[in-house]
């Protein structure tokens, strides 16, 4: 009996370290994986007015203004996915700032972050969400600026620029923002 009971937590011990090497093993999600995935849940907790869609069927719209630094993420994290019963849309090469007013989320590259006076200019008015992740990005007139807390991604959120844009956070999306700094 003794020899059994051992031999059960000793097989418990393996399977314990084989599935905690397993676990080790796993990669955590790439940083570009996880704006990717905020990105998504932007969308899900701003609301749009109607103008900003041309119609009931169409798309919703996540573009990439500058240098893509998402690779592949954005595609994978909302292949397949919908908004309000709308698809989701990408448009990783917007270069102009007319390609840029036919989206409702716009990612700034900090390639583009010389240009931003002229970006934000081009976009008075228009129904675009504007997110990035450069210092200033803000205080500059964005919405919504990714910010690295320790090694953990967050976000900081200029309700003024949001609602410029005639759009409306979510106040659950509110509480987990950071506040810019003045």
């Amino acid at each position: 009996m003794h020899f059994r009971a051992t031999r059960i937590r000793w097989l418990s011990l393996v399977l314990l370290m084989a599935v905690t090497s397993t676990r080790t093993q796993e990669a955590p999600p790439s940083e570009y994986r996880v704006k990717a995935a905020f990105l998504l849940n932007f969308a899900k907790f701003v609301e749009w007015p109607p103008e900003a869609f041309t119609d009931k069927a169409s798309p919703f719209i996540i573009g990439v203004l500058g240098q893509n630094p998402f690779g592949n993420d954005l595609e994978q994290t909302i292949s397949g996915k919908t908004v309000n019963d709308r698809p989701l849309q990408i448009r990783e090469k917007v270069q102009t700032i007319t390609e840029a007013t036919n989206c409702h989320i716009l990612f700034i590259s900090t390639s583009e972050k010389k240009r931003l006076p002229e970006i934000f200019d081009g976009l008075r008015g228009t129904r675009v969400l504007t997110v990035g992740e450069m210092d200033g990005f803000t205080k500059s007139g964005g919405a919504i600026n990714f910010v690295m807390e320790g090694n953990k991604i967050r976000f900081e959120i200029r309700e003024e620029a949001a609602k410029k844009a005639g759009l409306k956070i979510s106040s659950k999306l509110l509480s987990l923002a950071l506040r810019p700094a003045p």
